[in-house]
C-alpha cells in the first residue's frame, strides 16, 4: 500500500504541492489525475524517494520515505516521466542493470529479464542499444526495468506516453493482471480515456491540492456529472483556464 500524509513541496515561490494526502490500496489500480502543472509528477517524485517533502511523510508498504528510504524504494517499481534509460547499454542491459541494484543474482535477474523481454515483445530490440529508440521502445524498456524485482507497488508516471494502440492495449492488460495478483498500481495521467478504462479508484488534483478522491462513479456523483470528463472539468476548472 502507498500512503501519503500531509506532503508540501515548494520549489522557490512556487507552491508544487500543497498539503496533500492520499491513498492507494493494494490490489487497485489508482489514477492521480490532474492537469499539467498540476503536482503529480512531484507528488511521484517524494513518492519514490527521489523529492524529499518540506512537510508531511509517505510510506510504502509501512515504510517511511523520509525516515527509510532505501527500505521504501526496494518496494517498488518506478517509470519515471520521459523513461530515462541508459541509452549506451541494451534494453537487455538496462534491465539486468536495475535487477543487479535491486538485489537479484546474476542468473535470476537473466531469466526475469527474458520473461519481461517476451512479456512486453521487446524482442526484436532487446540487443540494441537504446540510443535511437523510439519513445514506445524506451518507455517497454523502462518499464521492464521496473518490473524486474517483482515490485509489490508500482509508481508510473504518464506510463502510455508514446506508446502505439497495440502497446497501449497490451500496456492494460498487463496492468490489470498485476492488480488482480494483489498489486498496488499508482499512475499519474492527464488523458481521461486511459484512466477511464483502467482505473478503480481517483484522486484528482490540481495546483498541488487534492480536490476529490473515490471511484470514478463516486467523484461523479460528487457533482452531478453524467461522465468523468465533465466531472473532472467541474472540479479542475479546465475550461476557464485554471
Amino acid at each position: 500500500m502507498i500512503e501519503a500524509n500531509n506532503l508540501d513541496k515548494r520549489f522557490g515561490a512556487v507552491v508544487a504541492v500543497r498539503d496533500l494526502s492520499l491513498r492507494a490500496r493494494d490490489g487497485r489500480i489508482t489514477g492521480l489525475l490532474g492537469p499539467n502543472g498540476a503536482g503529480k509528477s512531484t507528488t511521484l517524485r517524494i513518492l519514490y524517494t527521489v523529492l524529499k517533502p518540506d512537510s508531511g511523510d509517505a510510506f510504502i508498504d509501512g515504510h517511511s520515505v523520509m525516515c527509510a528510504p532505501l527500505r521504501a524504494a526496494s518496494c517498488i517499481g518506478v517509470l519515471p516521466h520521459g523513461a530515462g534509460i541508459y541509452a549506451n547499454l541494451t534494453a537487455r542491459e538496462n534491465i539486468l542493470y536495475f535487477g543487479a541494484l535491486q538485489g537479484l543474482k546474476s542468473a535470476a535477474a537473466r531469466s526475469r529479464a527474458q520473461q519481461l523481454v517476451e512479456l512486453l515483445d521487446m524482442e526484436e530490440f532487446a540487443d540494441r542499444r537504446a540510443r535511437g529508440f523510439s519513445q514506445g521502445q524506451r518507455v517497454k524498456t523502462a518499464l521492464a526495468r521496473a518490473l524486474v524485482h517483482g515490485p509489490q507497488n508500482l509508481l508510473l508516471d504518464e506510463p502510455t506516453n508514446g506508446l502505439d494502440v497495440m502497446a497501449v492495449r497490451n500496456l492494460r492488460a498487463l496492468l490489470v493482471s498485476l492488480r488482480d495478483a494483489g498489486h498496488c498500481i499508482l499512475f499519474s495521467s492527464h488523458v481521461m480515456q486511459e484512466v477511464s478504462a483502467l482505473c478503480d479508484e481517483l484522486v484528482v488534483i490540481a495546483h498541488g491540492t487534492v480536490l476529490a478522491a473515490g471511484t470514478p462513479e463516486q467523484i461523479r456523483a460528487r457533482v452531478g456529472a453524467a461522465t468523468l470528463e465533465d466531472a473532472f472539468v467541474t472540479l479542475t476548472g479546465a475550461e476557464g483556464g485554471s
